[in-house]
């Protein structure tokens, strides 16, 4: 017990987390009676009220995103099961990917042919990929809660002094007030990613999985610490700045997966407008405020650095998915139209591209024209970098609040 009270206080040590002459005590709720601190005990909230956003999720989708999706013509049937081989199923789950190797091995324990083989593979993917009805109502509910998310934000922070002189984040911290209206908007963005964290097991399964579940995680952690700290101005800001662009992303892959493909392609352009205004615009201009008013305004302290660095570090991500973003676009236009899976983010998306030309030209034994077949080989390799690029800007979002500590 000792061990751990020792590690408690060297890691929540005040010369790491606050500014010089500051303690815990100075900044706990009720210490000063002109300022409202914020309360740790406040960040078990988010965690009940992931429960709701889930509730409230599972309703929309059920009673108004579903039935809507299938007026419009959305599939909600799923493609007709594999014949049960329990050869094939066992070296299925050791790779999802069927491997060229295996073929003749595969083929001698079945009595299958190597096309047949091919073909069960083929179904048994396929068995695994959600239907696009579930796409489309997971991105819906997605595109539905960062739009809310993005006016909530505005309309909280309008009336604020940071949203429009940034450097009002550091005047006066760290004694700054929680207002009721930054309360709610902190609280319901944790309860955002508390829910993800859960609903990730049940949703369209991803490559990316466990690397975004540490996201999650970590953007949490890093929130938590933000509020623990008061450091919530400048946290709103990057919050805000960042869900924009969201909105236009998810709108476009609900339209892809609606066949409106003129308007998916239309959406995605403002989407990349409105993510070079806001992640290579607005958001240098908070880091600037950072790294260069902060520090003019107030004394640096180790936690001001960490949480720096985050900021710092996102910013070069932005720039390298920006490149891909208008990479992508740069080559859809080039060949006439958007690829249709430009918007794609599910790991089913992406396949194989020689197991996908052998399949397309319907024989292995047509290896030479499966490798020189343009619309298999070019389509996924752009659907790779379009996959990358759509993964890279679902994270952006929630590295986006992890900044925002």
């Amino acid at each position: 017990m000792d061990l751990i009270n020792k590690f408690s206080d060297a890691f929540w040590s005040t010369h790491i987390w606050l500014p010089p002459n500051t303690t815990w005590a100075d900044i706990a709720p009720g210490s000063r009676p002109d300022v409202v601190h914020a309360n740790y005990k406040d960040l078990i909230w988010p965690i009940p009220f992931a429960a709701v956003v889930m509730l409230v999720r599972y309703t929309l989708e059920r009673f108004w995103i579903s039935p809507i999706g299938k007026s419009l013509g959305i599939r909600s049937s799923r493609p007709k099961k594999a014949a049960n081989v329990p050869i094939l199923e066992t070296a299925y789950a050791k790779s999802t990917r069927l491997d060229n190797k295996w073929l003749a091995p595969l083929s001698k324990q079945t009595d299958m042919t190597e096309r047949q083989i091919e073909r069960w593979w083929r179904l048994r993917r396929a068995q695994d990929k959600p239907s696009t009805l579930v796409k489309f109502c997971e991105n819906t509910w997605r595109c539905i809660y960062y739009l809310y998310s993005f006016i909530f934000g505005v309309i909280v922070l309008w009336d604020k002094p940071w949203f429009w002189d940034v450097k009002s984040c550091w005047y006066g911290y760290p004694h700054q007030s929680i207002s009721n209206d930054i309360w709610w908007y902190y609280m319901i963005s944790m309860s955002f990613y508390w829910s993800l964290t859960g609903t990730q097991f049940f949703d369209v399964k991803r490559k990316d999985f466990w690397q975004m579940f540490i996201h999650h995680m970590v953007t949490l952690l890093l929130m938590s610490l933000s509020w623990v700290c008061n450091l919530h101005r400048v946290g709103s800001l990057v919050l805000v700045v960042h869900d924009c662009a969201d909105i236009f992303l998810e709108a476009a892959k609900l339209t892809k997966y609606a066949n409106y493909q003129k308007l998916c392609d239309a959406i995605f352009a403002i989407f990349t407008v409105v993510w070079i205004v806001s992640r290579l615009g607005f958001y240098p201009r908070i880091i600037y405020s950072s790294s260069v008013e902060a520090p003019r305004i107030l004394p640096m302290f180790p936690a001001y650095y960490i949480f720096n660095s985050l900021l710092l570090m996102l910013l070069v991500l932005h720039v390298i998915w920006t490149y891909m973003i208008l990479k992508i676009v740069v080559d859809s236009l080039q060949k006439g139209l958007m690829s249709g899976d430009i918007r794609s983010s599910d790991s089913e998306d992406l396949t194989d591209s020689s197991e996908n030309a052998r399949l397309a030209n319907g024989s292995t034994r047509s290896k030479s024209k499966s490798n020189s077949g343009a619309p298999g080989g070019a389509g996924v390799t752009q659907r790779k970098s379009a996959n990358n690029t759509n993964n890279h800007t679902t994270e952006s979002r929630g590295v986006a609040a992890t900044t925002s500590k």
